[in-house]
């Protein structure tokens, strides 16, 4: 091969070689942000059914929303 053809396929080879590490580091990336998304989506559920459960044991909170007795 050429000289240049030879130098041409080098930086082509360490090009890949920086993306192929590059895709490696983003992928464990979106990895550990799937897992903390998932995390945090278990929380939300969490916290909407607590606070479901509080305001249906609240006394009075049908009665807000209705007229005083007097109208």
């Amino acid at each position: 091969m050429s000289d240049d053809l030879t130098v041409r396929l080098d930086e082509l080879e360490t090009r890949l070689a920086f993306q192929d590490d590059t895709i490696e580091a983003l992928n464990e990336v979106v990895s550990r942000q799937e897992l903390a998304l998932e995390k945090l989506q278990r929380a939300v559920e969490l916290l909407a059914r607590r606070q479901a459960d509080l305001a249906a044991s609240m006394p009075g909170e049908a009665e807000a929303d209705q007229p005083p007795p007097h109208y």
